[in-house]
């Protein structure tokens, strides 16, 4: 079990810290956090302890520095960042409290070990597995992304494997010192660790995966005499080709990586069922050239085929292998009459037979937007509901105030409805909210209704809901990233607020919808 901040146990042969008045257990911390277990301290300094929210009565990890002021800052600021993106592989950040003498970060408890001490005691992942993490990981960082963020401090010991098998990303670090490309090179090691147990590091390290020292410390990359890491099918046998090539592509410094997006789609396209086999023959589907055409200026030495345009590759691959499945899984009782249908790879490109490639994943363009107030006389809520969509932060839709969290008892909620112009593939839609607290649900539609009560009333009754209602979340994002299917086109979305957060001054229960995005294709 392991709540590390930094993923970095440290050393037992360095001297404990000594602070005055060090946290004892049954303190209670901000009238509220319950210290019940300290676990250990991490590389930075920082003490972890389990604690207990007397208040929701749910368990808690507190990491606490010593002293607070401007040596917690970019602890702090690190913090109140997390907390604005809410996604099912973040660490859920539930305060950040600053009292001079110390500052603590009091976040989500996970039962279960880094990904750096899974596989340091049991070995190196299988394949499947590996895939699944890494497709976790990169889910994790296009949420971030999405906001504009960067996590920054992406290693083995800040991805989190829970003993139910959630994993989690946690600790991110705002000093600036990253960007988006780093953190997806950055799922390059992730990947490379799982399937090795190494860490490509020395030569080009990754901002806070340094070796550490003692039990801390993570195996260098196997190198060959100029100091090039061996890729993982030649450190252990049963990788696939299109795992290792993908791996060794996100490290490769010449080849532009995708973004996090593209990447987790890729990755989610990859995390399969390990029965079904027909990606060891098909592969990542990607453009590449070959080591012996002269036009190929990135020909990698050693004979293996560089990607030369990632980003689109994996675009590319989005779509292109699951109409292969569905050809080859047919659907009906007749399949076997079929003849199978090859699949395009790098040595066999596609023709006018083969599935066409599909569009990056993108932000969308919203063609009109409108709020949905069904159980309202007076109507007098639906102004401002194109500033949803202006591309600011600084103004958007606010309800008014109401008396209770449930509008009052008076509506069964409001909504934000988008019409995307057209039908697209969506894959998420994030929502930048005034504050957190709030219930909501994704719904989708095949049909717009007139601006009116009635109309709303039949809205409502018409729509379906998309994935599960996010309740209660820590933070000022909602990301819907679940429950849309793949196979279907969307055109009309609505964002149904069925819960108000109480205002800061207790006063009655609002809630403002900054911004609304939506990814797809």
């Amino acid at each position: 079990m392991t709540q590390v901040g930094e993923g970095q146990e440290a050393d037992e042969s360095a001297p404990p810290i000594m602070t005055f008045g060090a946290p004892t257990a049954g303190e209670i911390l901000a009238e509220r956090y319950e210290l019940v277990e300290h676990i250990n301290n991490d590389s930075a300094g920082r003490l972890v302890w389990r604690g207990v929210d007397v208040v929701l009565r749910r368990p808690v990890a507190v990491v606490m520095r010593y002293p607070g002021g401007d040596s917690a800052t970019e602890m702090l600021q690190a913090a109140v960042a997390a907390s604005r993106v809410i996604h099912p592989n973040l660490v859920g950040v539930y305060d950040a409290i600053d009292e001079d003498e110390r500052a603590y970060v009091v976040r989500e408890w996970v039962d279960g070990q880094s990904l750096r001490e899974l596989v340091g005691a049991d070995g190196p992942l299988d394949p499947a597995r590996a895939t699944a993490v890494g497709n976790a990981v990169a889910s994790a960082l296009a949420a971030v992304h999405a906001t504009g963020m960067v996590h920054g401090n992406l290693h083995p010991g800040t991805v989190m494997i829970s003993d139910e098998g959630r994993v989690v990303l946690a600790d991110a670090r705002t000093d600036g010192a990253d960007s988006q490309e780093t953190d997806v090179r950055a799922v390059g090691g992730i990947l490379y660790f799982a399937l090795t147990g190494h860490w490509p590091h020395a030569e080009a390290p990754l901002h806070g995966a340094t070796a550490g020292h003692g039990r801390a410390a993570i195996p260098d990359a196997v190198r060959d005499a100029s100091g090039a890491i061996a890729a993982p099918r030649q450190v252990r046998a049963g990788v696939p080709a299109y795992l290792d090539d993908l791996t060794m592509d996100l490290l490769d410094a010449q080849i532009a990586p995708p973004g996090s997006d593209v990447l987790a789609a890729e990755l989610a396209r990859l995390d399969i069922p390990a029965e079904d086999h027909f990606l060891e023959s098909a592969g990542t589907l990607r453009f590449t050239a070959d080591p012996e055409d002269d036009r190929s200026p990135l020909a990698a030495a050693g004979g293996r085929k560089v990607a030369i345009g990632i980003g689109g590759l994996l675009a590319v691959a989005l779509v292109g292998l699951l109409i292969g499945i569905s050809v080859l899984g047919g659907g009906d009782d007749k399949k076997g009459d079929k003849e199978p249908v090859a699949q395009p790879t790098a040595s066999q490109p596609a023709t006018e037979d083969t599935a066409p490639a599909t569009a990056a994943v993108r932000k969308l363009d919203i063609g009109a937007v409108k709020i949905i107030d069904p159980d309202s006389k007076k109507r007098d809520e639906l102004d401002g509901a194109d500033k949803v969509t202006d591309g600011s932060l600084d103004e958007g839709w606010d309800t008014q105030t109401y008396k209770s969290a449930k509008f009052g008892n008076f509506k069964r909620g409001m909504g934000v409805w988008i019409d995307l112009g057209a039908p697209h593939t969506v894959k998420s839609v994030q929502a930048v909210l005034t504050a957190s607290g709030a219930t909501a649900q994704l719904f989708a539609g095949t049909s717009n209704f007139p601006a009116s009560s009635s109309g709303d009333k039949d809205l409502v009754k018409n729509y379906q809901p998309v994935g599960d209602a996010l309740e209660q979340y820590d933070g000022t994002t909602m990301t819907f990233s679940n429950g849309f299917n793949a196979d279907q086109k969307y055109q009309y979305l609505m964002l149904w607020i069925t819960e108000l957060p109480q205002k800061e001054d207790g006063s009655g229960y609002k809630l403002g919808v900054q911004e609304i995005t939506v990814q797809g294709s």
